[in-house]
């Protein structure tokens, strides 16, 4: 059998969980122990997140052509992909959150919704809200006006019945 044969499935498989995907970070793993690993693929999956690990050059293959081409300039040592189809900043968001308490994960770049990012780039995505949270956040603040002016006609009308009894 042929090498290419046994890469072609690879290739096609990374070629298939970046489609349609809203964001793919790359990261250096080298250095975690089993369990932060096993910890760290848990988060992501509960986050909605893919997370392999793959030879550098299948990745390279898979990525040309693509808006994650640019990616293909990171790939060198141990490198894990993450990638999420729903939430733009969940890959970058787990990912810094975690290597804040396991210095050996290394963030290398991403692309999130079409854009590349370096490092510094995607901790700054990291920092950013999930959409449900921004969503919240947002209706709370409409609310709150329409709640506190609700609580002060019923003060005014509680009143006013003291005045007439």
């Amino acid at each position: 059998m042929a090498k290419v044969e046994v890469k072609k499935p690879i290739v096609d498989e990374i070629s298939e969980l970046l489609k349609d995907a809203k964001s793919a970070v790359l990261v250096d793993y080298r250095g975690l122990t089993v369990e932060e690993d096993t910890k760290l693929r848990k988060e992501l999956r509960e986050s909605g997140c893919v997370y392999k690990v793959y030879k550098n050059t299948m990745i390279n293959f898979a990525v040309q052509g693509t808006e994650f081409e640019e990616l293909s300039k990171h790939l060198e040592g141990p490198t894990a992909l993450a990638v999420s189809k729903e939430d733009a900043t969940a890959p970058a968001r787990v990912l810094f959150n975690f290597s804040k308490g396991a210095e050996a994960l290394e963030l290398k770049a991403g692309v999130v919704e079409g854009t590349y990012y370096d490092t510094d780039g995607i901790k700054v995505i990291a920092t950013i809200p999930s959409r449900d949270e921004l969503l919240s956040k947002f209706l709370g603040s409409i609310q709150s006006p329409i709640t506190n002016f609700a609580r002060v006609i019923k003060q005014i009308a509680e009143k006013n019945e003291e005045t007439v009894a």
